[in-house]
């Protein structure tokens, strides 16, 4: 009887997780509610310099997937790569009607993220993903709690190899430090560097703590911080530029999201990088807690942002999974739009 006691304690150990990422690889089933209209009540599409192309809410019964925090999209916004702040890669492809507008994702799968011994990590603190940059066929990957960067294969991202961090650590929050990484274009005044930017962390001044990769020390910058704002991700444009997506909260209900564009030339050691606000959100439209931004060209040319947000395992809150196209200056204004914010 004993014996048969010890066997199902040891068979429940089995089913226990090891960790935040303790859970095996493996394919997930996600349900989705399609976003038609993105302010709510409202059939405008035009939002700052955004146009809004469709999106949706998605859910699982699988407990891997909450607490999405950056993502990439793949194969011209056909297929993404996602990490979550519990310590899993989530891929997937996105699911489109007949228009082209998102209305849902498809071959949905998960894995732990492996520390450098191949193993889940066992602390949520060491499994904190908070960024997600593509760099070639290398995916790296910003950790906030322990604050670390490590570069996996971004197509069998098994265990990481780590890279330098400019920023020392203990200038970065436990909870406000990396949250931002970005790989810009090889053919922007970066060649292809990447950059990261802290979420809370700041010097003297109170601007955020940035840097660019491969330069040590030598590649810090900031990045002027507005009070009630955050930053939680950003990604480059095809000529150098950067969004930068920001939210606040500031209590129920008096949630936001903003994207600032920053001009390349402001991204350089010793600067302190800002810009214009293109596109603010509050809780009349459809956000939640944006924390994942990503751009890329769709099969017309047109450059098309995706955002997603971080529903901290809430029941209360969402996952989002957004799209808008970026409206340069001049270009024709697409057919039936609402008014202008």
């Amino acid at each position: 009887m004993k014996r048969a006691r010890l066997r199902a304690a040891a068979a429940l150990l089995l089913l226990l997780p090891l960790g935040p990422a303790g859970a095996a690889a493996g394919p997930t089933n996600v349900t989705a509610n399609p976003i038609p209209q993105f302010r709510i009540g409202s059939p405008e599409t035009r939002f700052g310099q955004l146009d809004y192309l469709g999106g949706f809410s998605y859910r699982s019964s699988d407990r891997r997937l909450e607490g999405v925090s950056a993502i990439r999209m793949r194969e011209g916004g056909q297929r993404f790569l996602a990490v979550t702040d519990t310590g899993f890669w989530f891929r997937g492809a996105i699911r489109r009607d007949g228009e082209g507008r998102p209305i849902g994702i498809e071959d949905a799968e998960m894995a732990p993220i492996l520390d450098r011994l191949g193993r889940p990590s066992a602390r949520k603190g060491d499994a904190d993903a908070e960024g997600l940059a593509l760099d070639g066929d290398h995916a790296l990957v910003s950790f906030e709690r322990d604050a670390r960067i490590e570069r996996f294969d971004a197509d069998r991202p098994e265990r990481g190899t780590p890279v330098p961090l400019p920023i020392p650590k203990r200038e970065l929050r436990s909870n406000g430090g990396l949250e931002t990484i970005a790989v810009s274009p090889r053919s922007s005044p970066l060649k292809g560097a990447a950059i990261i930017v802290a979420e809370q962390s700041v010097d003297a001044e109170g601007n955020l703590l940035a840097a660019i990769l491969g330069l040590g020390t030598k590649g810090l910058f900031t990045v002027r911080k507005d009070a009630v704002w955050s930053a939680t991700d950003g990604a480059f444009l095809a000529n150098g530029d950067f969004l930068l997506l920001e939210r606040r909260y500031e209590g129920f209900g008096r949630i936001g999201m903003r994207i600032r564009r920053i001009a390349s030339e402001m991204i350089r050691p010793g600067a302190l990088a800002d810009g214009p606000v293109i596109m603010e959100a509050d809780f009349g439209n459809e956000i939640d807690n944006m924390e994942g931004l990503d751009v890329w060209t769709n099969a017309a040319g047109e450059t098309i942002l995706s955002l997603v947000s971080d529903d901290n395992g809430s029941f209360f809150q969402r996952n989002l999974y957004l799209e808008f196209h970026l409206r340069e200056s001049g270009e024709a204004s697409l057919p039936n739009e609402g008014r202008t914010r």
